[in-house]
């Protein structure tokens, strides 16, 4: 499950791109918080710890603001389109014991069978699960799956508490036999030195040519 991080928080007071830019370049990023319909909350939050936060999109975050606490998950992030730099970042406020929908990747484990070869059709699931108790990813045992077997989104046993979303018929992994590049017949010793007689025949220059 992940962990609640908790990020200290400014009230922005200002705006404009000018402002935006200069809270940049002091290491922080402006954010605003929304949802379960109150007014948006402009804040400053700080660089580093944000970048942190934001590897793992299904965080939730607890943002402390003038003394109070603001339990959001991030909903989208602007990047720099060349530089390694967070422009601005939206977080959707949550409610302790609130169901959510996200994504949460798909983690293989195991081998399948030698005469086989795995696929990974789907990287990601969609489920719904308490906020607070999402977990971080799934786990998708392949041990001796033999070409022609499969492995769908209802096969995967997720944890209690948290139900799918995505259809249950979704295409996790493909088991098949492996295909073998056909990279043609090596002649034999005969026929490459015939080959190269035959060509050396050619090109010697024809004699009493007049």
């Amino acid at each position: 499950m992940v962990d609640i991080i908790n990020i200290p928080g400014t009230l922005r007071t200002e705006f404009g791109k000018g402002y935006a830019r200069r809270v940049r370049q002091n290491n922080q990023i402006p954010a605003v918080i929304y949802g379960h319909g109150a007014e948006p909350l402009h804040v400053v939050l700080p660089g580093h710890e944000m970048m942190l936060a934001s590897r793992n999109p299904n965080a939730v975050l607890e943002i402390n603001v003038d003394g109070d606490g603001h339990l959001a998950m991030i909903k989208e992030v602007q990047r720099h389109a060349v530089r390694p730099e967070i422009l601005h970042i939206d977080l959707l406020t949550v409610r302790r014991g609130e169901r959510v929908e996200v994504e949460i990747p798909v983690h293989v484990e195991g081998e399948v069978a030698p005469t086989a070869v795995h696929n990974v059709e789907e990287n990601v699931l969609v489920i719904e699960a308490d906020a607070l108790k999402v977990p971080e990813y799934v786990v998708v045992n392949i041990d001796a799956l033999e070409p022609g077997e499969h492995v769908y989104a209802k096969d995967i046993t997720l944890p209690s508490g948290v139900a799918l979303i995505s259809d249950e018929e979704l295409l996790v992994i493909n088991v098949s036999e492996p295909v073998q590049q056909d990279l043609g017949e090596e002649p034999e010793e005969g026929e490459e030195a015939a080959e190269g007689e035959e060509a050396t025949d050619e090109e010697a220059p024809a004699e009493d040519a007049e």
